[in-house]
């Protein structure tokens, strides 16, 4: 799978509307068929940058998502309400899902 982490830092004054201001994007994303996940946190120390989790099932996914008509939308409409430009981690690995913390493993 592709395994993608991306921070993004909002301006305060839309901090708080950031999920409704990507809903259309996130939606659309969710919806691809190569998409495993697509899930969004906002910072526990910072609660303007919001942490974007998502994983596609393969290049060929992560290819679909970059080329769509939704992700070229959001690279018009998204980056005004953004501070600077977000910071990525993108790898691939051997694996389709999460595996589990075994070091907290509930009982």
């Amino acid at each position: 799978m592709i395994f993608i982490t991306a921070k993004f830092r909002v301006r305060p004054e839309h901090a708080d509307n950031w999920p409704e201001i990507a809903a259309d994007f996130t939606r659309a994303t969710r919806n691809e068929p190569g998409c495993l996940w697509f899930d969004w946190s906002r910072g526990v120390d910072d609660p303007n940058e919001y942490v974007l989790v998502e994983a596609f099932r393969d290049g060929e996914a992560g290819a679909a998502h970059v080329n769509s008509e939704h992700f070229r939308t959001a690279q018009r409409t998204l980056p005004p309400y953004l501070v600077e430009t977000p910071r990525v981690i993108n790898t691939t690995l051997e694996q389709n899902d999460w595996s589990e913390l075994g070091e907290m493993a509930v009982e």
